[in-house]
């Protein structure tokens, strides 16, 4: 239901429309252009900020208002925007003849061009931007988070002026708390204050994500209207990327009752999420030139990064303490003892690691706790609400009362709670416990804003006092950190594996395949994660490199299926180093085809370790590609020489050296190709790289340091190139057969080859989900070929196979499963279609 059109609550804040207010600031101008660059808006005091009577209105070229010069290069930065929230600046920019100059910033807002300008401060341009390197050096040599914040408003209220500058962090609950000050003397403190997070609305919290940088120059300064103040449409003008943006009347309000005359707001973002802000006030006005705000948002960034870096060195040292607590209670529980009997070493161990008042553990129907923990009947009662959660995650609470009404029955005894599962079904826990913590927050004021008829309305009207004001908080415990949630996923991973251990061996084979999957989900999630996250930022930076999809779709095809290479490779020995003479030799394949003899391998082949192997592969693929579009395999007399040796240190250089095609030039423009070759050693492994484009051919060295390798064995299987282009190339049919079955149970994967067939020229594509469905199509039409995905979720292709093999029609397995190659003859398979899979590697199979 919604509310009364008359109720006041938290949450009018929330609803206020701060991103199209029809106003702005007066230290700047503003005016907006549709795509013809035909004034769509502009604001009133335009001719005021130019200095110039020149009549301005909606549906008036921008290039009579603006030099020509100014318009080509205001077209230019529009050119420049990357990404819908991106801003382009142009400092020092003459707009209209009279020789004065302006910045300009330049972002788009929806279908128009926002243009703002503001006068060019000359003098503090340069200087401006020498000072950040030597607050960087600063920055970096801080120890950790609490000092680097510290140290940063020092930084920013020396670089900006401002009388007082805050790191503002917000915490789970989007209140928020200053946890670093700068101040002038004569000002009262606001370090430990807490402010709620109705003080910053959930809009305004979303708005710092898209634009990183609000200024507000004189509270008390007067709007100037964006005219006209609809479009055409009947739409406002969108004012969320501006930097003139006026304020909500709200939070001029908030500024005035707070004594502030000038505030400046810049994000801090960390991993995506608004990890908090440095907040600045003046208690006068003040306007800071353009280019210094510039500055101090760049610093902001970098200091977010700078923040990202440390908080990831953090998560490395937490990983190896994990480690430890895994490899301690190894020790401890390797005598065979029953898990709920091994409880006081369980809570002596962690008690190490993560403090806690109780220990409580439930496995196979037997509860057993130690402290303050709740009795057996009481636990019990929590499980229905337990049971729903998540499988495989840990729950933390510091009131778990609050989420579990159950729980209000021993909130004496325990208040807060960390539950640890550790099996599916059924389900076992193992939860530390805490007790109540009765705390004081000290507040900035009463968090309960008064709900009072103010000049703004029937609105909230921003509270007046905000001296410290304490609130007694009691049925909750001490918070649990991030840091102790990450420890308990570490000890859910080992519990599992202890209670693999030392479970007796009828519960064993009732519940290891469930537990086992358990462990392989955790690793696997992890590595999905990483792969997805890797393919993610391929496709990012080949959309930047591609010109058009046909090229896009070749380019992060071919990467992609460097990619699945390497991963075939490593998995075949259960996640172990690697042959990198494979690696190479299937990589040349699909450009070589009988031409083997264009490659010369020389050296010891090594193994490479799976860490390494997909960086290895990608820098490959990238050279191979390169090679056949302008280097010695893009004609028909080159050749590639790779030799394989070792340095004293035992690092493995390869030397690549092309030789017989075409005169080599330099690339013009660096490409995400030429990245990866050139950064990817460098950066990942600590390796070298080094590229040469000599007339005579390309030469290149890398060189992979020694904890990566290991010896290849002796006896191990080097098949040569020629044997794989043979086997490859042996079942070819020459010719698009007419009609194509395919059976595949993924829809899309099923769509992208029927598209990738006719592509090719095939003339009827029949699809298949299920086996039924396959011997029925082949019964009704008998196809000139197929291909078969062998895992169709709960049944495999075999029959299918059978039918086709029987009745002589060709046909190809697809399938994930590497063991299978050395089995399509005992099905009558023609090959083995290794997914992932798209247009070359199906017209392999016919040409």
């Amino acid at each position: 239901m919604n509310a009364p059109p008359n109720t006041v609550d938290l949450t009018n804040c929330d609803r206020e429309p701060i991103h199209i207010l029809g106003r702005i600031q007066p230290f700047g101008a503003l005016v907006a252009v549709n795509g013809d660059w035909m004034v769509a808006h502009h604001s009133a005091n335009f001719n005021a900020i130019l200095d110039n009577d020149a009549p301005i209105a909606p549906g008036i070229q921008l290039g009579e208002l603006f030099r020509l010069n100014a318009i080509r290069q205001l077209r230019t930065a529009l050119n420049m925007l990357r990404g819908t929230d991106a801003v382009e600046r142009v400092f020092g920019l003459q707009l209209v003849d009279g020789g004065t100059l302006f910045d300009v910033a330049v972002h788009s807002s929806g279908t128009l061009t926002v243009i703002e300008f503001e006068p060019h401060d000359q003098a503090g341009f340069s200087s401006h931007v020498g000072t950040l390197r030597a607050i960087m050096h600063d920055l970096e040599a801080t120890g950790d988070v609490q000092a680097i914040c510290r140290e940063a408003t020092d930084q920013m209220k020396r670089l900006l002026g401002f009388d007082r500058v805050m790191v503002y962090k917000f915490h789970p609950d989007q209140s928020g708390e200053v946890i670093a000050e700068a101040r002038e003397p004569h000002l009262e403190s606001f370090f430990g204050l807490r402010y709620p997070k109705t003080d910053i609305p959930a809009q305004a919290r979303a708005l710092y994500l898209r634009n990183p940088f609000r200024i507000i120059s004189d509270v008390n300064a007067e709007p100037v209207s964006i005219v006209p103040e609809v479009s055409l449409e009947g739409a406002p003008l969108d004012l969320s990327l501006s930097t003139l943006r006026a304020v909500s009347p709200i939070h001029i309000e908030y500024l005035r009752n707070m004594g502030v005359e000038a505030s400046l707001s810049i994000s801090i973002v960390v991993r995506g999420k608004l990890w908090g802000l440095f907040a600045c006030h003046h208690y006068s006005p003040r306007v800071l030139p353009f280019s210094l705000r510039t500055v101090a948002e760049l610093f902001s960034q970098l200091f977010s990064l700078l923040l990202d870096r440390m908080m990831a060195d953090a998560g490395s040292r937490l990983s190896t303490r994990g480690r430890e607590l895994h490899d301690r209670l190894m020790a401890r529980l390797a005598g065979g003892a029953d898990l709920t009997e091994a409880l006081p070493t369980l809570d002596a161990v962690i008690g190490e690691t993560v403090p806690h008042d109780g220990v409580s553990i439930y496995v196979d129907g037997l509860y057993r706790s130690r402290g303050h923990a709740p009795g057996e009947e009481q636990f019990r009662a929590l499980l229905p609400a337990l049971n729903s959660g998540s499988t495989s995650r840990v729950f933390a609470s510091n009131e778990l009362a609050s989420r579990i009404p159950a729980a209000q029955a021993f909130v004496e005894t325990a208040a807060g709670a960390m539950v640890v599962p550790v099996s599916r079904r059924p389900r076992d826990y193992f939860v530390l416990w805490r007790r109540e913590l009765p705390q004081t927050v000290t507040w900035a004021g009463n968090p309960e804003k008064a709900i009072e008829y103010g000049p703004n309305g029937a609105r909230l009207t921003p509270r007046k006092s905000f001296e410290a004001w304490q609130q007694s908080v009691h049925g909750r415990s001490g918070d649990w950190t991030e840091e102790e949630q990450q420890i308990a996923e570490s000890l859910r991973v080992t519990l599992l594996e202890v209670i693999l251990r030392l479970t007796d061996e009828a519960v064993q084979e009732r519940t290891r395949a469930q537990e086992q999957q358990d462990l392989l989900i955790a690793e696997l999630n992890h590595r999905v994660r990483n792969i997805l996250n890797l393919i993610r930022s391929l496709v990012s930076q080949t959309r930047l490199e591609a010109t058009d999809i046909e090229s896009f779709s070749g380019l992060i095809g071919g990467r992609i299926s460097a990619l699945a290479t390497a991963h075939d490779h490593i998995t075949k020995g259960h996640w172990s180093a690697a042959s990198l003479t494979e690696l190479i030799e299937d990589e040349a394949i699909a450009y070589l085809g009988g031409k083997e003899d264009r490659l010369d391998i020389e050296g010891s082949d090594v193994l490479i370790a799976p860490e390494a192997y997909t960086v290895m592969a990608l820098v490959i693929h990238e050279m191979m590609t390169n090679s056949v579009k302008y280097g010695a395999l893009c004609d028909s007399s080159g050749r590639i020489r790779i030799a394989l040796s070792h340095d004293k240190q035992g690092d493995l250089a390869l030397d690549w050296t092309e030789r017989g095609g075409p005169p080599v030039r330099a690339p013009q423009r660096r490409g995400f190709g030429s990245t990866i070759i050139e950064r990817s050693i460098p950066y990942e492994l600590k390796g070298e790289a080094k590229i040469s484009f000599k007339l005579s051919g390309v030469e290149a060295r890398f060189v992979i340091p020694q904890r990566y390798l290991s010896d290849a064995p002796r006896n191990a299987d080097t098949r040569r190139l020629e044997e794989i282009t043979q086997r490859a190339t042996a079942k070819q049919t020459g010719q698009i057969p007419r009609h194509v079955l395919v059976v595949e149970d993924s829809m899309i994967i099923a769509m992208d080859t029927e598209d990738s067939l006719r592509a090719l020229g095939v003339t009827i594509v029949t699809t298949a989900g299920n086996v039924a469905t396959a011997i029925d199509s082949i019964n009704a039409d008998p196809p000139d070929f197929a291909i078969l995905d062998y895992n169709l979720g709960n049944e495999s292709s075999e029959a299918v196979a059978k039918r086709l093999r029987d009745d002589g029609i060709p046909f190809v397995l697809a399938t994930g499963y590497g063991e299978l190659a050395d089995t399509i003859e005992e099905y009558g398979a023609q090959a083995l279609l290794k997914k992932p899979y798209g247009k070359p590697e199906i017209e392999g199979l016919f040409v």
